[in-house]
C-alpha cells in the first residue's frame, strides 16, 4: 500500500467526503499463491518468492488498495500456535488448526506465553523484521497491524463445537480463556507494530467466530473484549474489524467497540447494513466473494459491482468483496470490479459537476 492511498483510506474510514469511491481487497495466502500459480510452502517458506508475489500484484493493480499491505501470515497459524494449537502445513492450501485444550479445566497448565517467540509468532516478527526496510524501499508502507480475535483464537484452541458449549455450559471458565486469548492479541499487535515500525497507525481484527452467537452472548463474551482490544491503541489510529459470519448479532455495537470500518459477507445487504449503521462506521465491502467474485463471469461481477456501489450512494463506502479475496478469483473479474468502479465514480463525478 502506498502512502497515498493509505491517507484515501483513512479519510474513508473517518467518514470524510471524497471524491471518489476508493476500493481495497482482502488479500493474503488463501488467494496469492494459486492466483500466481505458487507453490503455498514455498510461498511461506522463501522469502523472495513471497515478496516477488506481492510486488507482482500491486504492480498488476496498481489503482487497488490492498489491504493490510505486505501481510505477513501463516494462514491462520499466529495467534493459536503460540498458545499450543497445533499446526499442519499442505503444498496446496493454507495451514490448518487443530485444537488442543482439550478440557477447559487445563487453560491454568497452557503456561505463559512470549509473542516474540512463541511458535509462528515469533516467525513472523522476524520476517517482518527482515522485509521492512525492502518494502518501504519499493515506495509502499506497513500501516495495519493484523490479528484473528479473541472468539476465533479460543475456538482454534479448544475446538469451535467445544467452545460453543462452554459459553452455556462453564461461562466462567470460557471467561478465563477469552481474557488469556485477548491479553495475547493486545501484546502481539503492539510487537507487530514495533516491528513494522513508524508507519504503523491502525489494527485490523479478523473474528468470524463472533458471528456464531446470538446478541445476548455477543454482549457477554465479544463486545468487552474486542472494546479492551481497541482502547488499547491510540485513539487516532484506524480499526477495521472482519467477520464474514453473521453480522446480525453484532452490528449495532461496533462502533461502540471502537471499530470504524466493517468488512462484513454476502449475507447481509449492504442498504440494511447501511440504514443501521452507515452513519457510524465506512462500510468495506460487499459484492459477494464466492459465487460472483469467483464464479461469476465479469459481466456478472461488473453488475454485482454497481448494484453495492448504488445502495452506497458512493458515500460511506470502500468498495471490496464481502470478505477476502477468495482463492480462485481471477484477474478478469478484479478488473472488472475496477472498470465498474471507475464508471460509477465516473458519473458520479459528471453528476456533481452539473450541479455546481
Amino acid at each position: 500500500m502506498r502512502r497515498e492511498q493509505w491517507e484515501v483510506f483513512k479519510r474513508a474510514a473517518r467518514l470524510e467526503k471524497l471524491d471518489r469511491v476508493p476500493m481495497a481487497l482482502i488479500i493474503d495466502s488463501p488467494w496469492i499463491p494459486g492466483y500466481l500459480g505458487l507453490n503455498h510452502l514455498d510461498f511461506y517458506l522463501d522469502p523472495e518468492v513471497w515478496f516477488q508475489a506481492h510486488q507482482r500484484i500491486h504492480r498488476e493493480h496498481p489503482d487497488i488498495i490492498f489491504f493490510p499491505s505486505w501481510w505477513m501470515e501463516y494462514g491462520m497459524a499466529a495467534e493459536p500456535s503460540a498458545l499450543g494449537a497445533k499446526i499442519k502445513f499442505w503444498p496446496h492450501n493454507t495451514p490448518s488448526e487443530s485444537s488442543t485444550l482439550f478440557r477447559l479445566e487445563d487453560i491454568d497448565k497452557i503456561g505463559a506465553y512470549e509473542v516474540e517467540s512463541d511458535a509462528f509468532m515469533g516467525l513472523t516478527l522476524h520476517r517482518m523484521r527482515m522485509h521492512r526496510q525492502r518494502i518501504l524501499d519499493t515506495g509502499e508502507i506497513l500501516p495495519m497491524a493484523t490479528a484473528r480475535g479473541p472468539m476465533c483464537t479460543a475456538g482454534f484452541l479448544r475446538g469451535t463445537t467445544e467452545f460453543m458449549m462452554d459459553l452455556v455450559e462453564s461461562p466462567e471458565a470460557a471467561h478465563r480463556l477469552l481474557d488469556l486469548c485477548t491479553r495475547l492479541i493486545i501484546d502481539w499487535l503492539k510487537a507487530q507494530a514495533q516491528a513494522m515500525g513508524s508507519t504503523v497507525e491502525g489494527i485490523f481484527m479478523l473474528d468470524d467466530l463472533v458471528g456464531f452467537v446470538g446478541e445476548e452472548h455477543y454482549r457477554e463474551f465479544c463486545h468487552p473484549y474486542l472494546k479492551r482490544i481497541c482502547d488499547a491503541f491510540p485513539p487516532s489510529w484506524i480499526r477495521v474489524y472482519h467477520n464474514d459470519a453473521s453480522i446480525e448479532a453484532c452490528l449495532e455495537h461496533l462502533p461502540d467497540a471502537g471499530f470504524q470500518v466493517l468488512n462484513w459477507g454476502k449475507q447481509t445487504d449492504i442498504a440494511d447494513v447501511k440504514r443501521r449503521v452507515g452513519g457510524r462506521m465506512c462500510l468495506m465491502g460487499n459484492v459477494n466473494p464466492l459465487e460472483v467474485g469467483v464464479r461469476g463471469t465479469a459481466a456478472q461481477v461488473r453488475t454485482a459491482t454497481l448494484d453495492v456501489l448504488e445502495k452506497s450512494g458512493g458515500e460511506g463506502i470502500i468498495l471490496s468483496l464481502g470478505g477476502g479475496t477468495s482463492p480462485g478469483m481471477p484477474a478478469a473479474n478484479i478488473r472488472a470490479m475496477v472498470d465498474a468502479l471507475a464508471e460509477f465514480n465516473g458519473r458520479s463525478v459528471k453528476l456533481s459537476s452539473v450541479r455546481r
